[in-house]
């Protein structure tokens, strides 16, 4: 064949494999979509990786999270936003003093419920964050409403948060700018206290009765909290020490100029956890100044224990002393 011919085109295909191949793709598409829209429950249930990190689904590593701890106790907390004449310092509770924004200590599993009001003359909303810093994000079902529709001077709200796992958290005002002004106070949540706390059900009771008095005491520029005396100061803080099963009388009074409560606990950072019916009112319900309290109670199993003021932050301040059960 000379290079001057032309050579005949060879065809590859025909229309009627191309036709069939294209009743293939469209029949193809069509079982697909079939199989889709039938489902499509699943599929719209379906989170990435990175979604259901997010969700709490799985953890980074690609496990399921931990469960959560058993249920705990209700710890009730009151918040009012106020604000200086000046409106440069914003707070909660107080400007400054002991009740400025305080330190909450819960356990993973328990149940905050923050009853809060707008004691100021601002709008503010309120929030529960792990952010260390700025308005948020905010964990969700802790707002009480929000920077676009805040909180006006006199309104109130409740909001809830059961932390899951132990950790560092805050309660803020939401409103950009706020938080650095000082609307900021810390939510200390150790893990979760599954053992049983010691009880004096099972203690045999010996008939020796003791009492013991002890008083609230702070420093004039309330930065120290004490029982009895002054950090320094004879009497500061004593050891109590009673035999396992005796019938202990705490009799105190608060001396000091601030709110306080009683109770023997195991933790000095979990004040919520009160043993042996050893309280004295209560951070809702307080002693107020010059009120004085007392309580009976059996001492339960033999170890070294706090007796503490249960307000919030006033054990970490230094109403913290050992009960010492021989």
């Amino acid at each position: 064949m000379s290079h001057n011919e032309h050579e005949e085109p060879i065809p590859r295909t025909s229309p009627r494999r191309l036709a069939k191949m294209l009743a293939i793709i469209i029949g193809i598409q069509v079982v697909g979509a079939v199989i889709f829209f039938t489902h499509y429950d699943y599929w719209n249930s379906y989170l990435p990786m990175a979604g259901k990190i997010q969700e709490g689904l799985i953890t980074p590593g690609g496990q399921p999270p931990p469960p959560p701890p058993p249920g705990g106790k209700t710890i009730n907390v009151s918040l009012k936003f106020v604000e200086s004449s000046d409106f440069k310092t914003y707070a909660f509770n107080a400007i400054s003093g002991p009740d400025n924004n305080p330190e909450i200590h819960a356990n993973a599993g328990d149940k905050l419920v923050f009853d809060v009001t707008n004691g100021g003359k601002s709008f503010h909303a309120f929030a529960v964050t792990d952010s260390k810093e700025g308005p948020g994000p905010a964990i969700e079902g802790t707002t009480i409403g929000t920077a676009d529709n805040p909180m006006k001077p006199g309104a109130s709200g409740q909001a809830t948060f059961v932390p899951s796992q132990p950790g560092e958290y805050y309660y803020i005002c939401a409103v950009p700018g706020h938080r650095e002004l000082g609307m900021e106070g810390k939510i200390e949540v150790a893990p979760s206290g599954g053992a049983e706390q010691p009880s004096s059900a099972e203690v045999k009771p010996t008939g020796n009765k003791v009492e013991f008095t002890l008083s609230f005491v702070m420093s004039s520029d309330f930065k120290q909290y004490a029982f009895n005396a002054l950090p320094g100061q004879t009497g500061h803080n004593p050891d109590i020490k009673v035999k396992s099963g005796d019938t202990v009388t705490i009799h105190i009074k608060n001396d000091s100029k601030s709110f306080h409560s009683f109770g023997v606990v195991v933790d000095p950072d979990n004040s919520s956890a009160i043993l042996w019916n050893s309280a004295i009112k209560s951070p809702d319900n307080p002693l107020k100044p010059n009120e004085s309290g007392d309580v009976t109670f059996v001492a339960g199993a033999s170890g070294t224990y706090h007796y503490i003021c249960t307000v919030p932050g006033h054990a970490a301040l230094g109403m913290d002393g050992n009960f010492i059960v021989e």
